[in-house]
């Protein structure tokens, strides 16, 4: 296949990017080089083009012959500030919608959209009613330290893993962009008689991810701790689950979505299916780095959900897609691995 990857140069789209030539396709990668994930003055690597998704001329002049995009340019994180959002509803958004009209001009007809568990904002809860989403969780519980939901009766609600059939209910402003590429990609699969498959990416780490930064994931904040011999500050109890997915299986996700499409509009949780706790992460990786032990801080974002664990069961059987990397190994050679040597600068701009 002849692929136009976006976002090429970032921490996944750059995994893809191998993953794709392996598997002999031909790749078209381009990258914007925003200086928050890439650095001031960041050149394009070897093999990929310098492109803004919101250019519908340049977008034009790669899109003849491509057979399917592979959409990973977005600027990511929960946000900073209420300043941020204009930076994701350009480039996430505006940047999907001039792609998707781009594809149509050019016939081509199969998307892979790089979406993310933060759609769904809660998890999924056992003991509740199928319509049940937990509200947001009062200042006055979190700063008494009561980080659980509760149910009607006062017993703390205890997670279940949700799929890809869940109301989605975004809580950041990335989560909102987020749910708003979905839903232009909906539009567009049905208006064009495309085929588009939404990969909900869980929290995902690996080699070559970007250093400690205010838009980095909480893996790589860990690490950054550990390397200048502090503890690693764990916020809330501790006992948030999430599902932590090694970048090297999201790169296979995409390969798979690439080659199997799905019509007309197919959401995946993309998980390793292994639940763990932001505590136990730290854990892992701490003692792996042979270095100082976690401090449990008591501390919360505001906007951060209790719990969001996956069922990747629908990938599984629709893609062929199983994770082959449990989160203990791959936090455990996360530990070590290298990351990038040049960090995102300052907060993520929209002009």
């Amino acid at each position: 296949m002849r692929v136009l990857l976006t976002g090429a140069a970032g921490f996944i789209g750059s995994h893809i990017h191998t993953a794709l030539t392996e598997a002999g396709h031909e790749v078209i990668a381009v990258d914007l080089m925003l200086p928050a994930a890439h650095g001031f003055g960041a050149t394009p690597p070897p093999g990929v083009q310098r492109l803004d998704v919101r250019d519908p001329d340049a977008l034009d002049a790669r899109l003849h012959g491509i057979d399917a995009v592979c959409h990973q340019a977005a600027v990511v994180g929960a946000g900073v500030s209420a300043q941020d959002a204009p930076a994701y509803a350009a480039h996430n958004d505006l940047g999907t919608a001039v792609l998707l009209a781009a594809m149509d001009r050019a016939h081509c007809r199969h998307l892979v959209l790089a979406s993310s568990m933060v759609v769904y904002g809660e998890g999924r809860y056992r003991d509740t009613p199928a319509d049940f989403i937990p509200g947001p969780r009062s200042r006055t519980d979190l700063d008494s330290g009561i980080f659980d939901h509760r149910a009607p009766s006062g017993e703390p609600l205890d997670w279940t893993p949700i799929d890809e059939s869940a109301a989605l209910h975004p809580r950041s402003l990335y989560a909102a962009s987020k749910v708003a590429q979905e839903h232009y990609a909906l539009a567009w699969a049905s208006a064009t008689a495309s085929t588009v498959t939404a990969l909900r990416y869980h929290n995902v780490y690996g080699d070559d991810m970007p250093r400690d930064t205010p838009y980095s994931g909480v893996a790589a904040i860990f690490r950054s701790a550990l390397e200048a011999g502090e503890s690693p500050r764990v916020f809330e109890d501790g006992r948030q689950a999430r599902d932590f997915v090694h970048v090297r299986d999201i790169a296979a996700a995409n390969v798979a979505a690439l080659t199997r499409p799905l019509a007309p509009f197919t959401p995946l949780n993309i998980a390793s299916g292994h639940p763990i706790t932001i505590g136990e992460v730290a854990a892992v990786l701490a003692t792996a780095a042979d270095g100082k032990p976690p401090v449990v801080t008591g501390e919360y974002r505001s906007g951060d959900v209790r719990h969001i664990v996956a069922s990747p069961e629908k990938a599984h059987r629709t893609l062929g897609f199983t994770a082959a990397i449990t989160p203990q190994a791959g936090l455990t050679d996360f530990a070590h691995a290298p990351l990038r040597a040049a960090a995102g600068v300052g907060a993520p701009t929209w002009r």
